[in-house]
């Protein structure tokens, strides 16, 4: 949930305080919300950085989960 408030889902961000538009820049979230706004309405004007932000945080996910798997087996 505070990633999901963190985002732009709810609200753009250019209205957040200061701090919190720089964790909505750090939150994957906010690029997969933009990728998803952005192929429904047909303006996907940053596609390319929001997949390569995906495919990043989805990177850096699955080699955390794999250098702790060897953690929760023992």
């Amino acid at each position: 949930m505070p990633l999901f408030f963190g985002s732009n889902a709810l609200y753009p961000v250019h209205l957040m305080p200061g701090w919190l538009q720089a964790v909505s820049k750090a939150n994957p979230l906010s690029y997969q919300v933009d990728a998803l706004r952005g192929l429904l309405i047909g303006t996907p004007a940053h596609l390319p950085l929001d997949f390569g932000v995906l495919a990043l945080a989805a990177a850096a996910g699955i080699a955390a989960a794999s250098s702790l798997l060897g953690r929760l087996a023992r």
